[in-house]
């Protein structure tokens, strides 16, 4: 079986995005830094997840060669279950996820309307609150397969995100409205009636 790049290349549907290191690098459990970001798969996308698994299955062909000639039968894949991994967590529900790590940071853009020619143009994103855990977004990814100290499998890599809608804060982040509507302020020159913040 043939291989290219372009089969174990992904771009997904809308998904939401969680754990969101895409503008800086970080450092999990001390390993080395880079940019990442958690993708929650509504499971209702078949297309994306067919995708996913395609590109899985293309990625372990192309491991052979790392792995001695053959998948190892305990070879590990990106995709996780949600509803199973995270049941305490309301945003996991109905979902899978994988988590896709790059060493080099990825694009970050928007959709801004389409060209002359009929193709989607796209604007950067620079403002470093504009995506965030709990928007939305298209992310395209590199499957990839890995031989790490024993661990043999395949992992994620993040190419580009394209953000497509806003969401709610994933990590339980309350605005400022409904935290302080109910406490009392005593401020120069405002007046009890005066709509504060809206």
């Amino acid at each position: 079986m043939t291989t290219d790049n372009n089969t174990t290349k992904v771009i997904t549907g809308k998904v939401r995005l969680s754990y969101v290191h895409v503008f800086e690098p970080n450092s999990i459990d001390g390993g080395d830094e880079k940019y990442s970001c958690a993708i929650l798969i509504p499971k209702t996308d078949k297309e994306t997840l067919r995708k996913i698994k395609a590109a899985t299955d293309a990625a372990k062909e192309l491991g052979k060669g790392k792995w001695g000639g053959k998948i190892p039968a305990n070879c590990k894949t990106p995709l996780r279950d949600g509803d199973e991994e995270r049941p305490d967590d309301e945003a996991y529900a109905g979902h899978y996820f994988l988590n896709a790590t790059s060493k080099n940071k990825p694009g970050v853009a928007k959709p801004i309307g389409k060209g002359a020619d009929g193709k989607t143009k796209f604007q950067e994103i620079t403002d470093t609150t504009e995506v965030y855990s709990g928007c939305y977004a298209k992310v395209s990814l590199n499957l990839y397969p890995f031989d790490a100290k024993g661990n043999r499998g395949i992992a994620a890599g993040l190419n580009n995100v394209v953000k497509v809608q806003d969401g709610e804060f994933l990590g339980g982040r309350a605005s400022v409205n409904d935290e302080f509507a109910d406490e009392d302020f005593e401020v120069d020159g405002m007046e009890d009636d005066e709509d504060f913040m809206n």
